[in-house]
């Protein structure tokens, strides 16, 4: 027991009143693998079966993030204490800095804040589709600073989190399963009006990806310019590759168009030359 405890009490580093002894080292490392092994065990009771089959995953997802870092901040201070190194003394003793640092890394403690908030508040989770300035992305991870998602062309964004907080965000997939989309044409004058509602509607019912296909609703919305203009509204719960089943069912209008002897005009001018 003695040999047991001069090898604790033996001192690895030593600067004027402090110093660092094998126990200090031993119980953070302790605390480090207690803590490791504690986030193990809670991340397997959160994502069990039964638990997943109360509470959807997204859900699960967020509240483990939040877990996890309290249970991190609480072990951090207890490595901290082990050293003999007090935290309140520490932040006392270093307010001036921080101040300095909290001024110059402001926009990265919004970040924080605006991460904490989506995973307490749920409002947007893994899986759901937004549009933020015009661009649509699912989000793959809500972190604490930041969140990744894929855009449509398959390109991973890493996005801060303000942005998702305090911009105007559409998330397509917050509410419903299904969303409501519409394809525009527009056929020649002299057109059979009948005949183009009745192909639009054909057209869009052919496609796997509508649902809903009683809802289906072909409409004349105006003369235009050069056309007589038609819109084709639909449900689909193919949120984030919409634009892909879009370019089916354009193309198919067309075959059916060209099929039935309907032309889609192109804008002309005449000029006349007086002499």
């Amino acid at each position: 027991m003695e040999k047991l405890s001069e090898f604790l009490d033996f001192q690895i580093f030593h600067v004027g009143d402090y110093s660092i002894k094998a126990h200090s080292i031993i119980s953070a490392l302790v605390i480090f693998f207690v803590t490791k092994f504690i986030i193990w065990l809670v991340k397997k009771a959160m994502y069990g079966k039964k638990r997943l089959d109360l509470f959807d995953q997204k859900n699960i997802s967020g509240l483990f993030q939040i877990v996890k870092y309290i249970i991190w901040v609480v072990s951090i201070a207890m490595i901290l204490n082990a050293f003999d190194i007090k935290v309140t003394v520490l932040l006392a003793g270093s307010a001036a800095l921080l101040v300095g640092i909290g001024m110059g890394l402001q926009q990265t403690f919004n970040d924080f804040i605006s991460g904490i908030i989506l995973l307490i508040e749920g409002s947007t989770k893994v899986g759901d589709v937004l549009e933020i300035d015009g661009e649509v992305i699912k989000i793959e991870e809500i972190g604490l600073r930041t969140s990744k998602g894929l855009s449509r062309n398959d390109i991973v964004m890493i996005i801060p989190n303000h942005l998702i907080t305090t911009n105007k965000v559409i998330n397509w997939s917050h509410q419903i399963k299904k969303t409501r989309f519409n394809v525009n044409v527009g056929v020649a004058y002299g057109s059979d009006i009948d005949l183009v509602i009745k192909i639009l509607k054909e057209s869009v019912f052919e496609h796997k990806d509508v649902v809903d296909k009683e809802s289906i609703d072909p409409r004349f919305i105006d003369f235009g310019d050069s056309s007589l203009d038609f819109e084709v509204l639909f449900f689909s719960k193919n949120i984030f590759t919409i634009e892909r089943t879009k370019s089916d069912i354009r193309k198919t209008i067309y075959k059916n168009f060209i099929k039935n002897n309907i032309t889609i005009p192109f804008p002309q001018m005449d000029v006349y030359l007086k002499k």
